[in-house]
């Protein structure tokens, strides 16, 4: 085992798959880099680096460079998936769903659906999310919401390197579409990660930390942030139990239920926008399925219903913070219930 980044992890991942699997292709907007041009080939590996080195191993006939249409290449690696071949396609920023949504909700979901079982569809769409990139409004949004709505659809979110190596892994060897959302701001977190391949299963959470107090269920990047407040309120003797999903859907609703049971008391952390995200899924889940467990009000905490500001000092507000989620702690552990006369 040896120290990766979250970047190396998942161009890892990627390129273990495609030696193990020949139909394993990659596709999307400068993932190779230099085409058609006479500029440096695999100048780039993507935006951000993360497939650097591929076209390298595998060539431009598994690793393509497309035009900036997002329609035409995830539509064509819908059909790819359909018809033999496992693409991983690179939608650059979840930011640009509008472009081939249909692609994605009315097609390649649709399919195993629509043929009596016997269609698979084992495309991965790898997408970047999350504020704090100082990437404006356009290219900061957590869309996995959304993505969690559409059935047929599995949506993933790696809150660590060695979570994105196993779960990416997983991915790729599923018969399902799979939108697997990668943070940004993570690129560079380094960790131990197995040099090997190995998976990590859809719908098992991941506890990342256990007490008696309160339960945190918190996302992606939320859960690292989740465990910084938990280690202060560890210090002020306050213990808490931090989930991590790993997938929303399909979403382990069990390990939730039982660790709310448990504590009694529950926060959640989304940095998706507060109407209509997770925090609200899990609210309700909690409240139809445990609500007679609850001590106090469910707390969630997440961005205010608006755009991610260009500023960075406003993005730093917007953002939640272990400043917030402690005191949501706090205020679940002093509720009490006001007596009636």
């Amino acid at each position: 085992m040896s120290k990766k980044s979250y970047r190396q992890a998942i161009n890892e991942a990627i390129a273990s798959e495609m030696r193990r699997d020949p139909r394993v292709i990659l596709m999307g907007e400068d993932v190779a880099g230099g085409a058609g041009t006479p500029g440096d080939q695999d100048a780039w590996g993507g935006v951000l680096g993360v497939t650097k080195g591929l076209v390298t191993e595998f060539g431009r006939e598994r690793v393509l460079d497309t035009p900036l249409s997002e329609s035409a290449y995830v539509g064509a690696a819908a059909g790819a998936a359909a018809t033999g071949l496992r693409p991983i396609a690179e939608l650059m920023f979840v930011d640009f769903m509008g472009v081939c949504f249909d692609q994605i909700f009315n097609q390649a979901a649709k399919f195993r659906y629509m043929f009596g079982g016997k269609a698979e569809t084992p495309l991965v769409i790898r997408t970047m999310y999350g504020a704090g990139f100082r990437a404006a409004s356009q290219h900061s949004q957590c869309l996995y919401p959304i993505f969690t709505h559409i059935p047929g659809l599995k949506v993933v979110l790696p809150s660590s390197a060695y979570d994105a190596k196993g779960l990416l892994i997983q991915a790729i060897r599923d018969n399902d579409p799979v939108i697997f959302f990668e943070n940004k701001v993570q690129y560079d977190d380094i960790e131990d990660v197995p040099d090997e391949p190995y998976t990590i299963p859809f719908g098992e959470a991941n506890l990342t930390r256990e007490g008696d107090d309160v339960t945190i269920v918190a996302f992606g990047r939320m859960v690292k942030i989740a465990n910084e407040a938990a280690d202060r309120l560890e210090k002020q003797g306050i213990s808490c139990t931090v989930v991590d999903p790993r997938t929303t859907s399909p979403l382990d609703t069990d390990t939730i239920l039982e660790c709310v049971e448990q504590t009694g008391r529950l926060v959640i952390v989304d940095e998706a926008s507060p109407r209509c995200n997770m925090a609200t899924d899990i609210s309700a889940l909690v409240a139809q399925e445990a609500f007679g467990a609850l001590k106090a009000p469910i707390k969630m905490v997440s961005p205010p219903h608006t755009p991610v500001p260009f500023a960075p000092n406003l993005e730093d507000i917007y953002i939640p913070n272990a400043d917030r989620i402690e005191k949501a702690v706090k205020a679940a552990m002093n509720y009490r219930v006001r007596e009636t006369v």
